[in-house]
């Protein structure tokens, strides 16, 4: 294994060059070091002005997703011995504008996420006398999939559609949909069809499959929205076969 390694990071630094541009550093090779231990000893032994967001080191906060190597990752999760012998190439998650070096912008993706309603709906609670609303292994089963999403952005930088279309709404905010209307508390379903079988919703996709082949807990959002393509065209050829009455059933 080599003692060193080049990363070159993709720079953008508004207040001093309008254009980005790459910057080359040579760090040590560990065997235990992920991407993101490069990245820490960059900024905390040769240049503390690179930007980039990380938190808990345990690809559970999905707040590290970086394109390493033109792919988009955890930098936390993926070894730095897996890119030798370089250089490395780290650039900003593709398809999101970039505020600093490797720190992108994200309210895109959170207005998205919060216009399909990420939460259980209900139409009319019960009773506090009944107690908590109960499910079973199977209930739980049928949604924990899509719940264990985290995030990351990995998806949407993996997505042609999403940055050809920015108006697409997306794989994980469309997976986290199907998270809730799979809950069996859950009464919201109807409400996030209505949003998302749109042109900018489900029909935008055309099912390349890579948001699911990135996406590191195996949330498979590429299936999430095929289901849902399935239950919107389910529905509209019940509106156009069947009596008012019996549409909804």
């Amino acid at each position: 294994m080599a003692d060193s390694v080049a990363i070159e990071v993709r720079r953008y630094r508004p207040e001093e060059k309008s254009e980005p541009y790459w910057q080359r550093y040579e760090v040590p090779v560990r065997e235990e070091w992920m991407i993101l231990d490069a990245l820490n000893y960059i900024k905390d032994n040769l240049d503390g002005s690179l930007s980039y967001r990380w938190a808990c080191r345990m690809g559970v906060c999905g707040s590290c997703g970086m394109m390493v190597g033109g792919e988009p990752i955890l930098t936390c999760a993926s070894y730095l011995a897996d890119h030798l012998p370089g250089p490395i190439r780290i650039e900003p998650l593709r398809g999101f504008p970039v505020v600093r070096d490797l720190v992108n912008n994200l309210d895109d993706f959170m207005d998205k996420l919060t216009a399909v309603k990420p939460w259980i709906v209900r139409e009319q609670e019960q009773p506090l006398s009944e107690g908590e609303y109960l499910q079973t292994p199977e209930e739980l089963d049928a949604y924990k999939q899509y719940s264990m999403c985290i995030n990351c952005m990995l998806c949407y930088a993996a997505c042609p559609i999403y940055e050809l279309e920015p108006a697409f709404i997306g794989p994980a905010a469309i997976a986290l949909a199907q998270r809730y209307n799979f809950d069996s508390r859950d009464q919201g379903a109807e409400e996030r069809m209505d949003h998302l079988s749109r042109d900018e919703g489900i029909w935008a996709c055309t099912f390349v499959g890579e948001c699911s082949v990135v996406c590191p807990k195996d949330v498979d959002p590429a299936g999430a929205i095929q289901r849902y393509k399935v239950k919107a065209m389910t529905q509209w050829y019940k509106s156009m076969l069947l009596p008012w009455g019996e549409r909804k059933r």
